[in-house]
């Protein structure tokens, strides 16, 4: 038995290549739209990048892999998902239904293996349920995106498994200020029509920080290489553009902190809402809306044993809706709350070391429901309580992080509100995961830095995998859960050597993760309802590859010149069958050169996907594509303001191409190809 993707056995033939070249029309925005910003009595500020997830012990070298966006990284390569947006992180790929729902995958590892935060809490959604489902967040409000493997991870639970995306705003605002600052930003795209704009304004006096922002992002179907077909009312039969890909979000929030003299407290309120199509049907889109509230603070002792003490608690109210044509469908909804209290002491010496460390507790619940016609899970309530300890030992040189993670899980099933539908088993499981994980760092040359994290870690079945049973369009299947599933179970390790000397820097890390219980949806002989059914169930697995990146300063004048490279690959297994998993991306190698000189700067670089052909039975195959990219920057002052312009092009050769990491590529064949050539244009002020 294998896992499958589709209702179709045996391997299939690659899709045909196809570059085409057509002519762009650059869209023209103008100074004068910035005027109001002249007026103002403003003082332009730079944000630097600072680590807080990666590193809950402020060191500023970190035993753990971390990866982060910020700045005007973020601003350029930023897209309508959080998946594409990282999608050239080493290391991390994109789960790509469409342009307008991607989930990050970290080491071939997706779903409920990630844990996608906001601000380092909860972000309750139901992205992780299905692969149409677009996480409730966009790039426009947000500061700083950090990717974390590693000890520190085990703070956020099991679903951490593979990785910790954390999305970091400041709504809650952490610094004490005093004075006006704002931002406004303003993009649109050619590929999709895109014409996008987001503003923030925070102002300080007294001991209050107060904080506002706003954003709305609009775009229409995407333009592609060569004609496909749809048959969407309004659509044209067959055009150059993925057919029901336009999408409209947009958001906000406010939010207040008071500072005192040891600490703050803040409080937010956001909102985001969007309306998109889901591109695997023409007829079908999906209406999301997301409402949330977070309390934050930090205590900072002057004597006694702690060095801070820092909480967070939120409550999230999720909803969407798919509609067929005007009619509503299915009905997904989740509310819940999370708390986290987290206790960081003072360095304790040993002998010739130090340790230092954070002691937390965490807590979870959520009410999940689907009710329509595609609700293949019941309605279910879900509850986590854990306890976590990270204590790092610094001698000379070297460190070592030690973490560990005990979790309590009770996961209920309680149907379906229709009499009608009685195909849901009913009941609660409970779960007692514990996780451990050891990082070690060691300073070999002044240039070298070695590392090495070991990890076990355990995580609970999620609602669906135990009690899912009903037709799920997003994988063309009908899914079954398995009540009597046992925790998922992973022993992973990992090994990196950093090198720096000056400008000139190379980083090269190889893993392997072992799972002896890997949940997966696995194929079977039976059909439901002309379906073919998949069920979950738990297999062995292997997961190994390896990450590099690095940079070499090529010329220093008048301006710098760099060379740019990073390349990833990760082969996995089942070992029950000796089949590939599914949805694995290929070989990815990537360069290319940035020029920076005064106001200027500029990149030009290529990323190059192997073919994929080690798919399991059912999945398409993907050939070998290049995709060109390049951007222009321009920073200028005006009256006290700071215009960050910015030009961006993506797929410069404007090349036909699929991803291997979307399920679309097997369920939907065809109508789901990669983005075509694409012109960016923006600005961004800061005053």
């Amino acid at each position: 038995m294998s896992f499958i993707s589709s209702q179709n056995s045996g391997r299939r033939t690659p899709f045909s290549r196809h570059t085409s070249f057509s002519v762009l029309a650059l869209m023209a925005m103008t100074s004068s739209v910035f005027a109001p910003l002249a007026i103002a009595q403003t003082i332009a500020q730079t944000v630097s990048e600072v680590v807080i997830t990666g590193n809950p012990l402020s060191r500023s070298e970190s035993t753990n892999n971390v990866s982060s966006l910020s700045g005007m990284n973020l601003t350029q390569q930023g897209q309508s998902t959080l998946g594409e947006t990282l999608n050239n992180l080493p290391g991390v790929s994109s789960t790509y239904f469409g342009p307008n729902a991607s989930r990050p995958i970290v080491r071939g590892l997706d779903g409920d293996r990630i844990r996608v935060l906001s601000n380092s809490g909860a972000s309750l959604d139901a992205s992780s349920l299905s692969y149409d489902h677009a996480v409730p967040l966009d790039v426009l409000s947000v500061e700083r995106i950090e990717v974390l493997r590693g000890p520190a991870a085990l703070q956020y639970g099991g679903s951490a498994i593979g990785g910790v995306v954390n999305v970091i705003d400041n709504r809650i605002p952490r610094n004490p200020m005093q004075g006006v600052l704002g931002k406004i930003q303003l993009q649109g795209a050619s590929g999709n029509q895109e014409v996008s704009k987001g503003a923030l304004l925070e102002t300080g006096f007294g001991s209050w920080v107060l904080h506002v922002d706003a954003f709305d992002r609009n775009s229409k179907d995407v333009k592609v290489p060569q004609a496909l077909t749809c048959t969407k009312a309004g659509s044209p039969e067959l055009a150059k553009r993925i057919c029901n890909s336009a999408n409209n979000a947009s958001g906000g929030a406010a939010g207040a902190s008071l500072f005192f003299d040891q600490g703050f407290v803040g409080l937010s309120l956001q909102t985001y809402k969007s309306q998109y199509g889901t591109v695997a049907e023409d007829e079908v889109t999906i209406g999301m809306k997301s409402d949330r509230a977070a309390l934050e603070g930090a205590w900072r002792p002057t004597s006694g044993f702690l060095r801070s003490v820092n909480w967070q608690a939120s409550q999230t109210r999720y909803q969407h809706t798919e509609f067929e044509g005007a009619e509503a469908g299915t009905v997904f909804a989740n509310k819940g709350h999370d708390g986290r209290v987290q206790l960081r002491h003072k360095p304790w010496k040993t002998g010739a070391g130090t340790w230092e460390g954070v002691w937390g507790w965490q807590s979870e619940q959520a009410r999940f429901s689907a009710d329509g016609s595609e609700a293949f899970v019941p309605l279910s309530h879900s509850r986590t309580q854990a306890l976590f300890a990270i204590e790092e030992f610094s001698l000379g040189k070297a460190s070592v992080n030690l973490g560990i993670r005990r979790e309590q899980v009770s996961v209920q099933s309680l149907g379906n509100p229709d009499p009608n539908v009685d195909r849901f088993e009913l009941g609660t499981r409970k779960f007692s995961p514990q996780s451990y994980a050891m990082a070690s760092s060691w300073q070999w040359l002044p240039n070298w830095r070695l590392s090495a994290n070991v990890s076990r870690t355990e995580r609970a079945p999620r609602d669906y995998e135990l009690f899912a049973n009903g037709p799920h369009i997003a994988t063309a299947a009908w899914e079954r859960g398995q009540s009597g599933l046992g925790l998922e179970k992973a022993n992973s390790m990992d090994v990196s050597a950093l090198w720096q000397k000056g400008a000139h820097q190379m980083k090269l890390t190889a893993f392997q993760s072992r799972f002896g219980n890997f949940i997966g949806l696995l194929g079977t002989s039976e059909v439901e309802e002309d379906l073919p059914v998949q069920v979950y169930q738990g297999v062995r697995a292997k997961f190994s590859g390896f990450e590099t990146s690095g940079q070499w300063r090529l010329a220093q004048s008048a301006g710098t010149l760099d060379l740019t490279w990073r390349a990833d690959a990760v082969r996995a297994i089942n070992l029950n069958t000796n089949d590939a998993m599914p949805r694995i991306a290929p070989l990815r190698l990537g360069a290319g050169l940035v020029h920076a000189s005064g106001a200027w700067s500029s990149h030009l670089g290529f990323d190059w996907h192997a073919a994929q052909n080690r798919v399991p039975e059912g999945s398409l195959t993907t050939p070998a594509f290049t995709l060109w990219h390049g951007h222009v920057a321009y920073k200028q002052k005006v009256s006290g303001s700071v215009l960050n312009w910015f030009a961006r092009v993506d797929n410069l050769s404007n090349q036909w191409a699929y991803s291997a990491t979307s399920i679309l590529t097997s369920t939907a064949p065809g109508k789901a190809p990669l983005p075509g050539r694409s012109v960016k244009l923006g600005v961004l002020a800061s005053f």
